[in-house]
């Protein structure tokens, strides 16, 4: 059960690392010495947690815990820790660096799509500090979404990985932010684009995943974009074409996975796929009519993989501790679920 006692383990694991500039991993572009400088000052929000992407969704984190447990113990050091990373200033230098010379694709799109995400938590939070935070990652959020929508017309084919580059997971995260902040153009282009790339995918190599360093399912990851986008109905008899291995008969068709090393950095994918898929299998089966044949075994795996996830985020090991917090928030708070067309 999701209780404030869970909520404050989670909480720790990023009030923990949002200010932990070391051990970093850079995405950086240098264009001359000028450009050589810590974490701290190239994007003084979001320098800890190991990577910028982990950074953010590490903010998100705390924002989201404390909507939903506002009277817990561990909430004035979150909001001390939101107030110390977003200041005006901090951010107007963040988006000076993302606009900075050969740093077009910099966290595109993965980076970018939680960092809406965790401006739409900030519009959505009644409370005086988020509408301060949200007003002072304004010129962040609109260079990103400068950024996606010249990137996105452009894109001829989807990326198909587990991992950040994946198109169908970030589009699910930009259309849910883009519904919640009401930018109808923005979702157009995303509705649009994941139509293009998927409406007519079918027999999606299941049997193929995971890859040795997933985080996200290829296949349930295309799926979660598509009941976003597809009525219900529609996206029953999209789903049977594009996954016919799915058991109509409640018993296992797809099982968790172990991480065979959770202190390596990649490896330590695994538990967090675990997590990924529990969340999308989730909405899929809630974008299902109640009396689809399909509903009970994708509810019993979403239920053995969000088991086999939770049990892993223990914080042991860094590599899978700087983040593996967001990704079961986000599976525990359901914070994907009410975003069908």
């Amino acid at each position: 059960m999701f209780d404030v006692k869970n909520a404050e383990r989670f909480a720790n694991l990023a009030l923990a690392c949002v200010h932990k500039e070391y051990p970093n991993h850079i995405s950086h572009t240098l264009n001359s010495d000028a450009d050589v400088a810590p974490p701290r000052q190239l994007t003084p929000s979001f320098y800890g947690c190991y990577d910028w992407h982990s950074s953010v969704h590490g903010h998100w984190l705390l924002v989201r815990l404390i909507r939903t447990f506002p009277d817990a113990s561990f909430v004035p050091v979150a909001r001390d820790a939101l107030r110390q990373s977003l200041t005006a200033d901090n951010l107007q230098r963040e988006a000076a660096y993302l606009q900075g010379e050969g740093r077009s694709s910099f966290e595109r799109p993965y980076g970018l799509a939680w960092l809406l995400q965790l401006t739409a938590e900030l519009r959505e939070w009644d409370d005086p500090q988020a509408k301060e935070m949200a007003a002072n990652l304004r010129p962040l959020e609109d260079v990103a979404l400068q950024r996606l929508t010249t990137w996105l017309p452009k894109l001829s084919n989807p990326v198909r990985i587990g991992e950040h580059d994946q198109t169908a997971f970030s589009v699910g995260l930009m259309l849910d932010y883009a519904r919640s902040a009401g930018d109808q153009k923005f979702g157009d282009l995303l509705v649009s684009k994941a139509k293009q790339f998927y409406l007519n995918d079918k027999n999606c190599p299941l049997a193929y995943e995971p890859s040795g360093e997933d985080f996200l399912s290829p296949c349930l990851g295309e799926a979660d974009v598509m009941r976003r986008v597809l009525p219900g109905s529609d996206f029953a008899v999209w789903l049977k074409t594009f996954l016919p291995q799915i058991s109509t008969s409640g018993g296992a068709w797809l099982q968790p996975v172990v991480s065979p090393d959770p202190s390596d950095p990649k490896l330590a994918h695994l538990d967090g796929l675990n997590l990924s898929r529990a969340w999308m299998l989730q909405g899929i089966a809630a974008s299902l009519p109640k009396n689809d044949k399909r509903f009970a075994a994708i509810k019993a795996a979403a239920e053995t993989h969000e088991r086999a996830g939770l049990a892993a985020v223990t914080g042991e090991h860094y590599e899978g501790g700087h983040w593996l917090g967001s990704f079961a928030v986000y599976l525990v708070t359901k914070r994907g679920l009410a975003t069908n067309p």
